[in-house]
This record gives structure tokens, sequence and C-alpha cells, in this order.
């Protein structure tokens, strides 16, 4: 299970609200830390079959973003071949967001969160519901398309999978209100905002890979740039500190006094957004101020043992990018990104 199921199934069995640092998907054994804002419950130790809490103690107040270091990954590469431990370029991997943030099998994901900023609720909708792909299964790709006439939801809503719950709960809405909009506000809000930065994220992708086509240095600060310092915090290039390169993450208070304010300008102009969309006045608490992101993965630890590598990377890097330099897949999602 990936960790926005997890986190609602704790809340529908034991209610309790947790938050976690950062998100991980299905396709691994992980370990990350959650926290709960509730002073008055505390939560013991709880398995299922797919996942299982342990509680490791208390802290004075509630974890956020910020003290999270990073991620450390330790993976099995199957097929591999003789020339795993040559791979020395992990300090020059531009950092991407990887395939699982748009949805590996279903990349809509992005699609739905740029439906939202403009308001196009109805679209939304329908890209939940109806939208596929040639990764989907047979099965799934069937029913979408039974779904992709609203007459119909009446009559197939007991035909869909248990595992689409979020097709349910809209659907439901869209049975009983028929209106595009409710039935939006009626998706989890984590998930709802998860969408609205998977937009984000592909004007992220796009736009650093225009600057890389442009010819810019990505891997070395200049006079001017925006940084993070060792301890993640962002402030202005100063010469001789251990800083990383940073590109601006566009939300309704995106920067635009950097190098790369030319390539962001294109990528928003051919989307048909502005910044300012991201403050979305119907649904303010899926709005998005932006900020800034490190333009190459940070990469440390690294090391590599006949079929596997382990390695540790700064918060919000995608491991599944760097195993795409290192393996470079014909089919990175046959490959499992």
């Amino acid at each position: 299970m990936d960790t926005n199921h997890v986190l609602s199934d704790v809340f529908r069995k034991k209610g309790i609200r947790l938050k976690s640092l950062g998100l991980k998907d299905a396709s691994a054994v992980t370990e990350q830390f959650v926290c709960s804002g509730n002073k008055g419950k505390a939560i013991e130790d709880f398995s299922t079959e797919k996942y299982s809490l342990k509680k490791i103690g208390f802290v004075k107040k509630p974890l956020s973003k910020k003290d999270m270091v990073g991620n450390h990954f330790r993976i099995k590469i199957s097929e591999c071949s003789d020339g795993l431990s040559s791979f020395e370029e992990f300090d020059k991997v531009l950092n991407f967001y990887g395939y699982q943030r748009f949805g590996s099998k279903r990349p809509v994901t992005h699609l739905i969160g740029k439906a939202i900023v403009q308001r196009n609720f109805e679209k939304a909708i329908e890209l939940i519901l109806s939208f596929t792909s040639s990764y989907d299964s047979k099965e799934n790709s069937e029913i979408r398309q039974k779904l992709a006439d609203k007459q119909n939801f009446q009559q197939y809503f007991d035909q869909i999978p248990r595992q689409m719950d979020i097709e349910r709960i809209v659907i439901k809405e869209m049975i009983e209100h028929d209106d595009a909009f409710h039935a939006i506000r009626s998706i989890p809000l984590s998930l709802r905002r998860f969408y609205i930065q998977a937009y984000q994220s592909f004007i992220f992708n796009q736009s650093l890979s225009a600057a890389f086509s442009d010819g810019e240095n990505l891997f070395e600060a200049e006079s001017g740039d925006v940084c993070f310092d060792f301890k993640g915090v962002i402030g202005k290039f100063v010469k001789g500190l251990d800083q990383k390169l940073a590109l601006p993450f566009v939300g309704y208070s995106y920067y635009k006094k950097t190098r790369f304010g030319y390539q962001i300008s294109e990528v928003l102009k051919q989307e048909e957004i502005s910044p300012k969309d991201f403050f979305i006045k119907e649904m303010q608490e899926v709005s998005n101020e932006g900020g800034f992101r490190q333009a190459a993965i940070h990469c440390t630890n690294y090391s590599s043992h006949d079929n596997s590598v382990e390695f540790t990377l700064s918060r919000g890097s995608f491991a599944t990018i760097l195993l795409r330099e290192i393996m470079k897949p014909s089919d990175p999602i046959l490959a499992g990104f």
C-alpha cells in the first residue's frame, strides 16, 4: 500500500490522523516516520497484512518536512550487467520528479491538477474516472470506458473494484448531486493537494529540461542564484559556502528573478497557466504558493555489490531517477518506474 492509503486506513480503523514525512509508493518494503498531532489519544503498536505501526516515542511538537533529512535506499536490480560497479555519475543527475509522482501505469495526476487549477472541474472528474493508458489493466480500462459517460454511473457503480476507492467516492457524489465541484471536494484533502503538486512537478520537470537543453549550468550555483544550504535553508548564493542550486517551484508566490525565468515563462505560456492561477479561490485549501527545489540530486554513501546498489538521497529526490541513469531502461514503466 502507498502512504496515503495506509494513513486513510489507520484513520478508518483507529480514528487517529497521522502525518507522514514524505510519500512511499506500494512497490517496495519501506519504513518512514509518521506523527499524530492528537495529544489526548496515543496509538499503540498495530499491524495488518500490508503495513505495521510501531510507537517509538513522543516529540515536543508535530514533525514537519523540515525535520526530514533524506532517504536511504537498498535496491536489488534483476538481470543487471557486470558493469554496475562502474557507474560513477551519481553526482551528475538532474533532480527530476519520477513517474510515480504522475502515476506510473496511469499518468494522470498532473492532468487532474491542471484541470483543477484551470477551474475545469468537469474535466477533472472525466480524467479521474475515464483516463487510461496502454499500461493499465484490461479490466480497469474496460470499466473506465463505461465511466466516460455519466449516464452509466448508476448502472456500473457496483462493478467498480474496491481498490478504485477515489472513483467510487466521486461517482457516489455525482449520482447524488450531479455537481463536479462538490464531487472534487469529496476527495480527501491530502490527495487533492497532491493533484496540484503533481502539476507543479510537471512544470518543474519541463522547466529543468528546457534549462538543460539551453546549456544552463545546473550542477554549480552562480552569483545571483537561489540555493539551499546544508541544512536545507533557502537563500542567495554566497561564494565559499556549501550550497546547492535551486530552481523555482511555480505557485502563486512564484519568484521570477532567477536565470531560469525565460524557460519557466515559456513553459507557462505553453500550458496557458499563470502563477496566480495556483491561488484557487473556490477551493483555497488546495492553493499552493510554490517555492524552490534542488536542480540536481545530492547523492551520498553510494556503493554497489553484485546486483545491488545502496545510497542516500536528500529530501524530495527520487531514487527511480538515479536508477534510470544507472540502468538506462528502454521502457522505464515496464522496468518499474
